[in-house]
């Protein structure tokens, strides 16, 4: 096993960790500095830690331990991330009048959350399957 210099496992680590602050300050713009927002970023947070895992057990690839790792953390990013984004965007526009009805319409990131971690852990179980398979 070869070990991986550290500037090129950061390098390798840059654009998840690019695309994950980018997505984050998206949220943080839509919902302001409020406990909502910085629970939807922790379920990012876990595709930074999946993606630091992934090159650490790949001494620094992405596919060196295999197609399971990197499959697993595209299936947890998916929801993760881009379900988070879909609903803050259809919130921030009012998408097809989803939100103008409600009462409290941003009750709904109160348990954001929870549903794109628990719908990320799944998607990463599918990936960990389909990686196994290849």
């Amino acid at each position: 096993m070869t070990v991986t210099p550290p500037r090129l496992f950061l390098a390798r680590l840059a654009p998840v960790v690019l695309l994950t602050a980018a997505a984050a300050a998206y949220i943080f713009s839509i919902d302001g500095a409020d406990r909502f927002a910085i629970r939807n970023f922790l379920p990012m947070l876990g595709v930074i830690l999946l993606s630091s895992a992934a090159l650490w057990l790949g001494d620094g690839k992405w596919s060196g331990a295999g197609w399971r790792w990197p499959l697993g953390v595209v299936g947890f990013a998916i929801p993760s991330i881009g379900l988070s984004l879909y609903l803050h965007y259809a919130y921030s526009v009012d998408l097809n009048d989803l939100f103008s009805g409600s009462e409290k319409p941003e009750e709904v990131f109160r348990f954001l959350p929870l549903y794109t971690t628990v719908s990320g852990f799944l998607g990463f179980a599918i990936g960990w399957i389909i990686g196994s398979r290849v």
